[in-house]
C-alpha cells in the first residue's frame, strides 16, 4: 500500500500508527468480542475510553481543575452560536477579532443573539496579518473577546495572544490546538473541532472556565446548554464515542512523541521546510500571510497566474500530493501541516516546488 502526502485542511491527516492500533481493535475492542463502535455508552469498557481521553487532554494542555472539559458535536460552527447563547446575557456587548472567514461566521451567529463590536479586522488588507496587540480595541467591559488562534483559510497564526483587561478570552483552536504549548488560564473557553490535530471529524472539545458556567440561562434547550453537558460528563445523550476513542489514541500518540512542546518544535521545522521553498523562489511562489502572521500549520501561497495554478495542482496530484487546492473562496495553494503529517512529505513537497520552478 502507498499512502498519498496528505495535506488536507479538515479532515485532515491522522497519524498512522493510531489508524493500525485501530484497524487492529476494530472487530474486538479489548476483549469484548464487539468494535468499540457497538459498545453502549455506558458502559464500563467505553467509560474508561471516555475518561482516559478527558484525563489524556488535561495532562498535555496543562488543563487546570477549575475548568471543565466537554466532548460535544456539531463541530465549530455550532460554537459560533453556543458561546454567545452561553456567555453574552442582555446589556452586555461580545467583541470579535477578525481575521479570516471563520472568526467573521463566529461574529455571524454572535449578532442573532445579542450586542457585538469589532475590536480589530485586518480584512481590508484581505487578511493577510494578525492585528498588533496595540490595534486591539478592547474596553475591558465586554461579555467576552472571541479569537481565531489559526486562520486556515489565509494561512495565520497569534503568536501572542491578547491581555483582555479581566475580560475572559474566547478562541476556536480548532485548526492549532495541541500544536504548541498555550496557558489554558489566558482564556475563559477554548473550542476547537477535532478534525484537524486532535482525531476524525465529528467531535469537538469544549475547555471552559467552571465560573463561566453561571451565565448559562435555563432558558436555553437543553442541549445548547453547556451546564448540561458539564453535569453529565459529556454523556447527556449518545456521544461520538468512536471518534472519542480515536481522539484518546491521537493524545496518546501526541504523548509518546514528546507532548506538545515536541510537537511545537516539529512544526516549527515543517513549516520552515515550505516558507524557505516559498521565499528562496524568487518571487516565484508568493506567500499569503505576512512574514511575522505566518501559520505553522497551513502555508498559503500563490503563483504567478491562475493558469499556472491550475497547472502546478495538476501535477502535484499525479505525484501523489492530495489536497493543495486554496480554499474555495480566495483560490492559490494551500499545505495544511497538522501534527500528524510527516517531516518526510513536507520535504517531498518542497521537492516538487523546486523541480516545477524550475521546469517553468
Amino acid at each position: 500500500m502507498k499512502r498519498a502526502y496528505n495535506f488536507n485542511a479538515g479532515p485532515a491527516a491522522l497519524p498512522f500508527e493510531v489508524l493500525q492500533e485501530a484497524q487492529a481493535e476494530l472487530l474486538d475492542f479489548r476483549g469484548t468480542g464487539m468494535s468499540v463502535m457497538e459498545l453502549s455508552h455506558r458502559s464500563k469498557d467505553y467509560d474508561a475510553v471516555h475518561e482516559e481521553a478527558g484525563q489524556l487532554l488535561r495532562k498535555l494542555m496543562g488543563i487546570p481543575e477549575d475548568y471543565e472539559v466537554l466532548f460535544l458535536q456539531g463541530g465549530a460552527s455550532l460554537q459560533f452560536a453556543m458561546v454567545p447563547l452561553n456567555l453574552l446575557n442582555e446589556g452586555q456587548t461580545a467583541n470579535y477579532i477578525l481575521t479570516g472567514s471563520w472568526s467573521e461566521k463566529a461574529l455571524d451567529e454572535a449578532v442573532k443573539v445579542g450586542s457585538t463590536k469589532i475590536g480589530a479586522s485586518t480584512k481590508e488588507e484581505k487578511y493577510r496579518r494578525i492585528p498588533a496587540l496595540s490595534e486591539l480595541e478592547i474596553d475591558g467591559a465586554e461579555a467576552y473577546v472571541h479569537i481565531t488562534s489559526n486562520n486556515t483559510i489565509y494561512g495565520t497564526q497569534w503568536k501572542e495572544f491578547p491581555d483582555t483587561k479581566g475580560v475572559p478570552l474566547v478562541a476556536d483552536m480548532s485548526s492549532d490546538i495541541l500544536s504548541r504549548p498555550v496557558e489554558v488560564r489566558q482564556f475563559g473557553l477554548i473550542y476547537a473541532g477535532a478534525q484537524k490535530n486532535l482525531g476524525p471529524s465529528g467531535v469537538t472539545v469544549v475547555i471552559i472556565r467552571k465560573d463561566l458556567l453561571s451565565r448559562s440561562k435555563g432558558e436555553l434547550p437543553t442541549m445548547l446548554n453547556y451546564n448540561t453537558h458539564a453535569k453529565s460528563r459529556s454523556l447527556y445523550n449518545t456521544p461520538p464515542t468512536f471518534g472519542i476513542y480515536l481522539l484518546g489514541k491521537v493524545l496518546r500518540w501526541v504523548e509518546s512523541q514528546g507532548g506538545v512542546a515536541a510537537m511545537a518544535e516539529h512544526n516549527e521545522l515543517k513549516a520552515k521546510i515550505l516558507y524557505d521553498a516559498i521565499d528562496q523562489s524568487n518571487g516565484f511562489y508568493r506567500g499569503h500571510a505576512e512574514p511575522a502572521s505566518r501559520s505553522t500549520m497551513n502555508v498559503t501561497f500563490n503563483l504567478a497566474t491562475e493558469e499556472l495554478e491550475k497547472e502546478f495542482l495538476a501535477e502535484a496530484k499525479e505525484a501523489g500530493f492530495v489536497g493543495l487546492a486554496g480554499h474555495r473562496s480566495i483560490g492559490g495553494c494551500r499545505a495544511s501541516i497538522y501534527n500528524a503529517v510527516p517531516r518526510e512529505a513536507c520535504e517531498a513537497l518542497r521537492d516538487f516546488m523546486l523541480a516545477f520552478k524550475a521546469k517553468h
